[in-house]
């Protein structure tokens, strides 16, 4: 009787926390951690950011407008040698400063790219880079579902598993006390008591093993997903129906983000190449500034022509024209590297073709099996516990040992474990396929 009520307890406290924590389906748990996970949170600001390196590099094709100033005070002039001819004093030297002690300038300069190879190269990779951080987004969103996704099936088999001990701990104590029964009535050998006792004790052991598994797998969900550790959490059944999947021959691997993300590196590379190619190309800019200036000997500002302060604006526009002849070979070896860089990337992509295939056939291979185990280890259940069931009563009715009847209780135990590792295999390989099939956002659905 004290035994039933620790495993009543047990069951109770369990169910107890089960029900006050948050229920989450699959969906749910995924559209939580792309909200929640700092993975997907830091993807998306890679997104944003995206759009000021393309402005940064739009602002090279952009009108560049500075406004300068100089107020510049000098205590000393410098003296300049002057033949003295010019003052009448023929065969002396003059020693003449020149200059004011005061002056300043204020103005505004513009500068403007008519031609330049790289600026335009540059812009056509900037598009091409928020394409690429795009795609990243998309591929950090994929792992995040994958990795809730596996850890949330992994959840539910550890609590699975549990269930399992639960309930053959609630059958082995209704046995146990059968046999204390006889016992006391002198009906039963003490040996036949203390091996059920062991019995009990080791699954109240194995219990509380799997019961830290489930903690720490519910941890590792939780925190894949961005969730507080101490949130409690629910897992309803109705997720874990196994349904045979379609097998198609067909793969199309456009849909893959992964190759889709080494395509948009290597026109990046691409772009690259033809960023050092153009400074083989001249560059051709226009430039213009317009000054006020002024000098004399007393402080400028607020000062005019009264105060011996001269005042006067000068303006310049020109074309730049820069035509490179000969760089000691610095571009073509540039050049032969981002080549090599983009050859490569092209074996990356043949190798990440192989890889997929060869995902998308492991995983149907799984798929099939899985399920082939599945219905092997169903049937082996329900045997089980026929034959827990038959030898169950053949020992209350003295036609079998209890050695017999422990080793059909472990083999009900081993085979409900195996059917359940069998749906994990399944569930696992589930995500493997829709993974390969680049349709894992359909999880969403």
């Amino acid at each position: 009787m004290k035994n039933k009520v620790i495993i009543l307890l047990l069951l109770l406290s369990f169910g107890v926390k089960a029900q006050q924590g948050q229920v989450l389906t699959l969906k749910e748990a995924i559209s939580y951690a792309l909200e929640n996970k700092s993975d997907a949170r830091k993807a998306q600001l890679s997104v944003e950011n995206s759009e000021y390196q393309i402005d940064q590099v739009r602002s090279r094709a952009l009108p560049q407008v500075t406004v300068n100033g100089n107020l510049t005070y000098n205590p000393i002039l410098q003296l300049s040698a002057v033949p003295g001819e010019i003052a009448g004093q023929p065969g002396t030297t003059l020693l003449i400063p020149f200059g004011q002690k005061w002056n300043t300038v204020g103005g505004v300069s513009v500068t403007q790219a008519i031609f330049d190879q790289a600026v335009f190269t540059g812009l056509k990779a900037a598009r091409t880079t928020r394409e690429f951080y795009r795609i990243n987004a998309e591929l950090t969103d994929e792992q995040v579902i994958e990795n809730v996704a596996n850890n949330y099936y992994q959840v539910y088999i550890q609590r699975q598993r549990l269930t399992v001990l639960d309930s053959n701990y609630v059958n082995t104590s209704k046995v146990r006390d059968i046999i204390k029964g006889q016992f006391d009535n002198g009906l039963a050998r003490k040996i036949d008591l203390d091996r059920i006792n062991v019995l009990l004790s080791n699954l109240r052991t194995q219990r509380q093993q799997v019961l830290n598994a489930v903690q720490l797998q519910e941890n590792t969900l939780k925190f894949f997903m961005g969730m507080a550790i101490d949130t409690p959490i629910v897992l309803p059944q109705t997720e874990f129906e196994i349904k045979p999947l379609p097998l198609t021959e067909d793969l199309d691997l456009s849909k893959r983000t992964e190759l889709r993300l080494l395509e948009t590196q290597e026109q990046l590379l691409k772009y690259n190449k033809q960023s050092i190619k153009a400074e083989y190309y001249p560059t051709l800019g226009l430039s213009g500034s317009f000054n006020y200036q002024a000098t004399g000997n007393e402080f400028p500002l607020f000062a005019g022509s009264n105060q011996g302060v001269n005042w006067f604006d000068v303006a310049s526009i020109g074309l730049n024209l820069r035509i490179p002849i000969f760089t000691g070979f610095s571009t073509r070896s540039r050049v032969q590297q981002a080549d090599i860089e983009l050859r490569s990337l092209s074996e990356d992509l043949k190798d990440a073709r192989l890889g997929l295939e060869l995902d998308y056939e492991n995983a149907r291979a799984q798929i099939n099996n899985s399920l082939i185990t599945i219905n092997n280890q169903r049937e082996n259940v329900q045997l089980a516990e026929e034959v827990l069931s038959n030898t169950r009563n053949n020992y209350l009715n003295g036609l079998a040992t209890l050695t017999d009847l422990l080793d059909a209780e472990n083999a009900l135990i081993d085979s409900q474990n195996n059917y359940n590792t069998a749906v994990l295999e399944f569930k696992l390989a589930e995500i493997q396929l829709t993974k390969s099939r680049g349709e894992l956002k359909t999880l969403l659905n």
